[in-house]
């Protein structure tokens, strides 16, 4: 209270100075005396569903933009690039974990001090759930599993956590965006249990919170990815990579970080996304082969393959799903052979032709070959350096 008096009255000196009305005429200050009963912050989110969520600020990670996001998934493979655009921007990010504390230890980074804000909670308590929700004015559901585990199925992971969040959001009040994060091709006739799930999920989240966003993305595509790591991995153990079918299902992958753009484009608009579903495909459609050849051809390896028919692949993927909860022990985790998958592979994966897309965020999303797959020249025999790619062994000159 002292030093609250004595900035009040030295306040009250200046303005009795005739020097002091000059300089207020050309630097006006704000009357409201900012004192013990007023933060020094003030929040610049928007008070009304429309309107800009941002309003104003300096931009950078030591600003205060406003939001306070609880980013669940975040510790997954696009929740790192989503939390480091959000404290990029000044965010505070709470990041619900469930497992060690070592699971969001490289996210700390991204923030400035006390902007990433780690919390353990239990997804199956719901009060839990509502203490890492209490402070935020966005929430983010990147939560997602492609396969099943002992403790966690797809439709508990995928559907029911997805729909107790919108629901705890809706109820929470003070909750103004609400971002779902789905699956391109989610329908609910898909021969996949993850993409029915996801379907599911959508409805659910539609019905609990109609001015949710829903982001659909395509095969995800970078340094941490799941689908050309694995398969270079497979390549360099075992000489050769299996082919699901033969290879001619085709898939829009997309890289991750156009993913992130689109989520914050987002969150930046007047709330012309709000309510409204986008598929976020990459401007390439590959074939599965093409797909495994651009990745040949960056860990330089010549390319073998040996085809897989269907009903092949799913009997070898078979005997993980029944005896998965009749085992006392964890199995492991599927890899090439996911049945679900597989199944997933037997119908085409690609944007739709009237949906909302990067273009309706304003993003224009990069094409795959250069940068977005430059992680798999750590595969590579030699190093950087090492080998030629299939193009110049077949036309260069020996």
């Amino acid at each position: 209270m002292m030093q609250a008096s004595r900035r009040l009255s030295g306040k009250r000196f200046l303005e009795q100075s005739p020097a002091f009305s000059a300089f207020q005429s050309i630097y006006p200050l704000p009357s409201v005396e900012h004192g013990l009963d007023r933060p020094r912050y003030g929040s610049t989110v928007a008070v009304k569903d429309t309107g800009h969520l941002i309003r104003k600020g300096t931009g950078g990670r030591s600003s205060v933009s406003g939001i306070v996001a609880t980013v669940f998934g975040a510790t997954g493979f696009l929740g790192r690039y989503v939390v480091s655009q959000l404290a990029k921007m000044g965010s505070q990010v709470l990041v619900p974990f469930r497992g060690s504390e070592d699971s969001h230890r490289h996210l700390k980074l991204m923030g400035d001090l006390g902007q990433i804000v780690p919390m353990q909670y239990n997804p199956r308590d719901e009060n839990s759930v509502k203490a890492v929700m209490a402070k935020s004015n966005v929430v983010l559901n990147l939560i997602g599993r492609e396969y099943e585990t002992r403790n966690y199925s797809f439709e508990e992971v995928n559907h029911a956590m997805a729909e107790q969040l919108a629901m705890i959001a809706k109820e929470h009040g003070g909750i103004m965006r609400f971002i779902q994060i789905s699956c391109l091709g989610a329908s609910s006739s898909s021969p996949s249990r993850m993409l029915r799930a996801k379907a599911a999920a959508e409805e659910a989240v539609q019905r609990e919170f109609p001015e949710a966003t829903i982001m659909k993305p395509g095969v995800m595509i970078g340094t941490e990815d799941r689908i050309l790591n694995r398969w270079a991995q497979f390549a360099k153990k075992w000489n050769f990579l299996p082919l699901i079918g033969d290879g001619s299902t085709k898939i829009q992958p997309v890289y991750v970080v156009d993913v992130a753009a689109a989520i914050m484009a987002s969150l930046k608009d007047d709330g012309t996304s709000m309510g409204k579903v986008y598929e976020l495909g990459g401007p390439e459609v590959y074939t599965v082969h093409q797909l495994a050849e651009l990745m040949y051809d960056m860990i330089r390896e010549w390319p073998r393959y040996v085809k897989v028919p269907f009903p092949i692949a799913k009997a070898i993927a078979t005997p993980r799903e029944l005896l998965l909860n009749k085992v006392p022990f964890p199995l492991p985790n599927p890899e090439i052979f996911n049945l679900d998958q597989i199944n997933s592979l037997t119908v085409d994966t690609i944007v739709s032709d009237n949906a909302l897309t990067f273009k309706d965020l304003g993003i224009v999303p990069r094409k795959l070959k250069g940068y977005p797959v430059d992680h798999l020249i750590s595969y590579r025999k030699g190093g950087p350096s090492f080998g030629s790619t299939i193009s110049e062994r077949v036309t260069g000159e020996f």
